[in-house]
Protein backbone atom coordinates (compact mmCIF):
# COMPACT_ATOMS: atom_id res chain seq x y z
CA UNK A 1 0.00 0.00 0.00
CA UNK A 2 1.09 3.23 -1.10
CA UNK A 3 0.03 6.45 1.18
CA UNK A 4 0.81 10.01 0.58
CA UNK A 5 0.57 12.50 3.22
CA UNK A 6 -0.35 15.72 1.38
CA UNK A 7 -1.82 19.57 2.57
CA UNK A 8 -4.68 20.07 -0.23
CA UNK A 9 -2.97 23.97 -0.45
CA UNK A 10 0.06 23.06 -1.28
CA UNK A 11 1.34 23.32 -4.69
CA UNK A 12 4.51 20.79 -3.60
CA UNK A 13 1.86 18.32 -2.58
CA UNK A 14 -0.95 18.95 -5.50
CA UNK A 15 2.72 18.36 -8.38
CA UNK A 16 3.42 15.18 -6.47
CA UNK A 17 -0.45 13.83 -6.72
CA UNK A 18 -0.69 15.10 -10.44
CA UNK A 19 2.68 12.94 -10.93
CA UNK A 20 1.63 9.43 -9.34
CA UNK A 21 -1.49 10.15 -11.29
CA UNK A 22 0.14 10.17 -14.43
CA UNK A 23 2.66 7.26 -13.66
CA UNK A 24 -0.86 5.60 -13.01
CA UNK A 25 0.25 5.19 -9.51
CA UNK A 26 -2.57 4.52 -7.20
CA UNK A 27 -2.11 6.26 -3.65
CA UNK A 28 -4.47 6.11 -0.23
CA UNK A 29 -3.94 10.13 -0.01
CA UNK A 30 -4.23 11.02 3.60
CA UNK A 31 -4.92 15.11 4.94
CA UNK A 32 -1.37 15.66 6.82
CA UNK A 33 -3.70 18.47 8.50
CA UNK A 34 -6.62 16.07 9.57
CA UNK A 35 -5.04 12.66 9.16
CA UNK A 36 -1.54 13.83 10.42
CA UNK A 37 0.44 10.57 11.25
CA UNK A 38 0.95 9.11 14.86
CA UNK A 39 4.55 9.54 16.41
CA UNK A 40 4.71 5.76 15.41
CA UNK A 41 4.08 6.26 12.22
CA UNK A 42 6.64 8.85 12.04
CA UNK A 43 9.46 6.80 13.43
CA UNK A 44 8.51 3.75 11.64
CA UNK A 45 9.00 6.35 8.07
CA UNK A 46 12.18 7.79 9.44
CA UNK A 47 13.35 4.04 9.80
CA UNK A 48 12.34 3.44 6.30
CA UNK A 49 13.58 6.78 4.72
CA UNK A 50 17.60 5.97 6.87
CA UNK A 51 17.09 9.87 6.94
CA UNK A 52 17.57 11.93 10.45
CA UNK A 53 14.45 13.19 11.88
CA UNK A 54 14.86 16.08 11.22
CA UNK A 55 14.52 15.95 7.72
CA UNK A 56 10.69 14.94 8.49
CA UNK A 57 10.05 18.54 9.67
CA UNK A 58 8.52 21.48 7.46
CA UNK A 59 11.49 24.24 8.15
CA UNK A 60 9.36 26.72 5.96
CA UNK A 61 6.00 26.26 7.74
CA UNK A 62 4.52 29.28 9.86
CA UNK A 63 4.48 27.02 12.53
CA UNK A 64 8.12 25.91 12.59
CA UNK A 65 9.40 29.49 12.54
CA UNK A 66 6.80 30.98 15.06
CA UNK A 67 7.82 28.18 17.70
CA UNK A 68 11.60 28.62 17.04
CA UNK A 69 12.57 24.94 16.51
CA UNK A 70 15.51 25.61 14.80
CA UNK A 71 17.05 26.69 18.21
CA UNK A 72 15.13 23.95 19.99
CA UNK A 73 14.94 20.69 18.30
CA UNK A 74 18.92 19.89 18.62
CA UNK A 75 18.52 19.92 22.74
CA UNK A 76 15.29 17.73 21.82
CA UNK A 77 15.57 13.68 22.45
CA UNK A 78 14.00 11.71 19.46
CA UNK A 79 11.08 10.77 21.32
CA UNK A 80 10.17 14.66 21.94
CA UNK A 81 10.84 15.45 18.44
CA UNK A 82 8.30 12.23 17.45
CA UNK A 83 6.05 13.14 20.36
CA UNK A 84 6.29 17.36 18.61
CA UNK A 85 5.62 15.92 14.84
CA UNK A 86 2.84 13.75 15.92
CA UNK A 87 1.46 16.78 17.09
CA UNK A 88 0.46 19.05 14.22
CA UNK A 89 0.76 17.89 10.61
CA UNK A 90 1.60 20.90 9.63
CA UNK A 91 5.19 20.39 11.53
CA UNK A 92 5.63 17.77 8.88
CA UNK A 93 7.30 18.00 5.49
CA UNK A 94 5.27 17.29 3.18
CA UNK A 95 4.23 16.02 0.69
CA UNK A 96 5.21 12.07 3.02
CA UNK A 97 5.19 8.81 0.70
CA UNK A 98 4.90 5.79 2.52
CA UNK A 99 5.25 2.38 1.06
CA UNK A 100 5.54 -0.81 3.30
CA UNK A 101 9.53 -0.55 3.00
CA UNK A 102 10.27 2.92 2.04
CA UNK A 103 9.52 6.60 3.06
CA UNK A 104 10.47 10.17 1.40
CA UNK A 105 9.66 13.70 3.20
CA UNK A 106 9.00 16.50 0.71
CA UNK A 107 8.97 15.58 -3.04
CA UNK A 108 11.87 14.60 -5.63
CA UNK A 109 10.94 12.60 -9.11
CA UNK A 110 13.95 10.42 -8.80
CA UNK A 111 13.82 9.77 -5.42
CA UNK A 112 10.14 8.72 -5.62
CA UNK A 113 10.74 6.81 -9.07
CA UNK A 114 12.70 4.93 -7.47
CA UNK A 115 11.04 4.43 -4.00
CA UNK A 116 8.07 3.00 -6.51
CA UNK A 117 10.20 0.91 -9.03
CA UNK A 118 9.28 3.30 -11.86
CA UNK A 119 11.36 3.99 -14.81
CA UNK A 120 11.00 5.81 -17.90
Amino acid sequence: MIEVYSYARCSTCQKALNWLAAKGVDAAVRDIKTEHPTAEQLRAAAEKSGLPLKRFFNTSGQLYRGMELSKKLPAMSEGEQLALLASDGMLVKRPLLVTEDKAFPGFREAEWAEILGLTD
